[in-house]
């Protein structure tokens, strides 16, 4: 319901800019075959065909090293028919992470992963934000829950949930407590928080029980795997008889995560532009 209505905006916003001659355009850039990467990916070009984002999948050979995926992206920056650019992670092991979302142009950097932009982030000024935080905060929006003095556990402390999250958390005056598989007394921790955000996303590593979430918390499940046949989450299914509210799994943050990167894309448009379109 909520993602329906981002992307409802963002549709808006895409019909605007293309009156005005502008067609947004995303390019992905896919390394390997590995199977969850690209069903997210084809998903991603899914949603933006239905609100009409033009497109470029570049889908390279797992052998791709960082100097050759640098080349593809400097290609990317200075295409000025690109307007987004987001590179599927993880990448293989052997290609350099940093360095290759480093080299994103900040304009076009829709998942929010150059230096640049996390500065902005920091600063509370950043006008592309990361998806699926920026997709978390939109649902506590919507449902009109004041993070003022809540206590937060996040149990993720990667740069593309856990941390850019916890920024955006204390811009909102939360307390925030990032948690992670070397945290100590993690169950206690959960039970002392108002808000517990779980994205580990491997059951046979972590499941959020009952027992960790006090009564009436609000649980924030970004995890997803797949268990018997069957796409779970993080948290069991008997923690809805605590929490007062539980994100599902599938739906949930997901559809967030795919509308707020339509929104950055919109977002990157005016910018490269540098077309005012107001708010998506």
């Amino acid at each position: 319901m909520v993602a329906g209505e981002v992307t409802a905006r963002v549709s808006r916003a895409v019909s605007t800019l293309k009156s005005k001659g502008i067609e947004p355009c995303l390019a992905t850039v896919l390394v390997g075959d590995d199977e969850a990467s690209v069903t997210y990916v084809r998903n991603k070009l899914k949603a933006c065909e239905q609100v009409g984002i033009k497109t470029i999948n570049h889908h390279l050979p797992k052998e791709y090293t960082t100097e050759q995926l640098v080349e593809v992206i400097d290609i990317l920056n200075e295409d000025r028919n690109v307007h987004g650019i987001l590179v599927q992670l993880p990448l293989p092991e052997h290609i350099n992470e940093f360095i290759v979302t480093s080299m994103i142009k900040p304009s076009k950097d829709v998942d929010c992963l150059t230096p640049f932009n996390v500065g902005l982030l920091a600063y509370n000024v950043a006008k592309l934000t990361p998806c699926t935080p920026t997709g978390i905060v939109e649902l506590l929006k919507y449902y009109n829950i004041n993070m003022q003095g809540k206590n937060v556990v996040i149990i993720n402390r990667s740069m593309l949930v856990g941390k850019p999250l916890s920024m955006m958390l204390l811009h909102m005056d939360a307390t925030v407590s990032i948690c992670h598989s070397k945290t100590t007394n993690l169950a206690e921790k959960c039970r002392d928080a108002d808000v517990i955000v779980s994205a580990v996303g491997d059951r046979s590593k972590f499941t959020l029980t009952k027992d960790m979430v006090k009564d009436n918390a609000i649980v924030i499940d970004v995890g997803i795997d797949k268990v018997n046949g069957k796409i779970v989450g993080d948290a069991s299914y008997d923690v809805r008889e605590k929490a007062s509210y539980l994100t599902p799994v599938p739906g949930g943050v997901g559809p967030m995560t795919v509308a707020m990167l339509l929104r950055n894309t919109v977002i990157a448009c005016s910018l490269n532009e540098g077309i005012d379109i107001g708010i998506v």
